[in-house]
């Protein structure tokens, strides 16, 4: 779980440095409006949207407030796989090292012999 933590880290440092490189080196109106005039840019923006919503669905199958899970999924249609990274991270950390509850949230199985009630 360490290495998984130290790559959801890395991936929001990545995406912090290019987000502040895209707002102070790019001009969004002019290169944004080439990039949606190019089929290839238009297939990325396919790509990417089709990850954040099999991305958002998880995130509404694991937490157990359907509030929290829309705000997170609005970030991340707004900020991307920076938000995508920063999720994974704080539930790394929550889970405590117990992959079940990392990827199931909610609906983790409860173990009775760990003390944990059914």
């Amino acid at each position: 779980m360490k290495l998984a933590k130290v790559i959801a880290l890395l991936g929001v440092l990545a995406m912090t440095l290019a987000l502040i490189n895209g707002f102070v080196a790019g001009d969004f109106a002019t290169e944004g409006s080439w990039f949606i005039s190019n089929p290839w840019g238009i297939i990325s923006l396919v790509d990417l949207y089709v990850g954040f919503i099999l991305f958002a669905m998880w995130i509404f199958y694991r937490e157990s407030s359907w509030i929290h899970a829309l705000i997170w999924t609005v970030l991340l249609m707004i900020l991307g796989f920076f938000i995508g990274a920063l999720y994974v991270y704080i539930q790394l950390v929550k889970s405590k090292d117990d992959w079940q509850k990392f990827f199931l949230g909610r609906h983790q199985v409860k173990n009775p012999e760990k003390g944990n009630q059914p």
